[in-house]
Formats: C-alpha cells, structure tokens, sequence
C-alpha cells in the first residue's frame, strides 16, 4: 500500500528537563531516526519540529511552535499531494519501531471491518459479503486497552476532514478530540520482540529502550 509518513518531534519533552528527546540515542541510533527507519519506503517522509532532517526527509514546523500534537499533524499534512491516501502518524520517540509493525498497521487498514478470515486486503464494499466500509485508521493499543494513537496509520482524506471540522482551534488541541469520530481498528501487537508503539517520555523509558534494542 503505498503511503506517506508524518512523524512528530515537537514536543516540549517536560519530563525530561526540556532536551531534544527524539534526538537521544537508543542502541547508538536517535530515536527520530530510528522510527524514520521504519517508514523507509514511505513516501512523503515528513518530520515536524526543530531538529534537523535527515537526507530524503521533509522538514516543517508546526505553527505555532510547540501547538502540540494537532498543529503537527496539520504542518505535515499541508506538505502532502492530494492524491497520497493513507498516512502514517508517528510519534518520533518510539525507538522500538519496526517496519513489520508499520506492515501490520497498513494491512488492518486494508482489510474491512468484521471480516471473515481470510478476506483479501482492500475488499471493496458491495461485495457479495456486503461488508461495511473500512476504518478510517488503524493504532495499536496497549496491555490495558490504551490506543497508542501516535502509531498509527489513517486515510489521508479522513484526517484532512478532521482537521477541518477544527479550523482554528488546532494549537493545544488534544489529539483524542482530532480523531473523535473516526471508525478506528485497534490492533494489538502479537509478534515477536518489544511493542513497537512504547514511547519515551523519562529517562527510565529510553533506559528500558536500551536493554531491548540491545
């Protein structure tokens, strides 16, 4: 499927006394680039916020800078062309990503709701089965149920008609309230090695990061 990749660096990271965090290093690699990495056959890819961009990689700042999460995502979507129909939406502090894990949130994105096993991706509807339309994106959760909505993958027109319905209220705007209404599949990891979608919010975090990537 092809697609593009957004993946946010913008944040103030508080907890961690202010630093560039997605530039801390996990296993010798920045956390930035590590999940860039994952998305390497995406194209656009995209990287919102301060730092520098790596070779082949898009540079935008959200406006204003630090508006959070939402503001993010509307930077990096206005860097997409129209025709570019699903995106990947990633926080840049998840060194654990891999490509499988972005594979598996693309093929669930591909495949429609409730259906049978074995159902080829990217079934239309009005089929024999008569399956209902498929999601508008695909997160992973975590053990308790959390959706980890920074690992996922959306259909671009989906979160472009999001972002209208807050036309002016982007800055500071909780992610939750961008994605409310959107018919999201959660998908819970079962493959091998460390969740893919753990993020890095304390130096606890990045120093657990370490001990898997090792």
């Amino acid at each position: 499927m092809a697609y593009a990749a957004i993946v946010l660096a913008g944040g103030a990271a508080r907890r961690m006394g202010g630093r560039d965090k997605p530039a801390l290093p996990v296993g010798g690699v920045p956390m930035r680039e590590r999940v860039l990495a994952a998305v390497a056959d995406a194209t656009p890819r995209i990287l919102v916020g301060p730092g520098p961009a790596p070779a082949g990689v898009l540079p935008v700042r959200e406006s204003p800078p630090g508006g959070g999460p939402v503001a993010a995502t509307a930077a990096g979507l206005a860097l997409l062309d129209p025709g570019v129909p699903v995106v990947a939406l990633l926080a840049a502090d998840l060194p654990l990503l891999t490509r499988p894990a972005v594979g598996e949130l693309l093929r669930q994105l591909g495949t429609p709701p409730n259906a049978p096993p074995g159902t080829p991706p990217n079934t239309p509807p009005g089929t024999p089965l008569d399956m209902p339309p498929q999601v508008d994106g695909v997160c992973f959760v975590d053990a308790s149920g959390r959706r980890q909505t920074l690992c996922g993958v959306w259909r671009t027109d989906a979160l472009r008609a999001a972002l209208d319905r807050l036309a002016g209220r982007h800055a500071g705007a909780p992610l939750r309230e961008l994605l409310a209404g959107l018919t999201v599949r959660e998908v819970t990891w079962s493959g091998g090695g460390p969740p893919p979608w753990f993020d890095c919010d304390t130096d606890g975090d990045v120093r657990r990061a370490e001990e898997w990537a090792r």
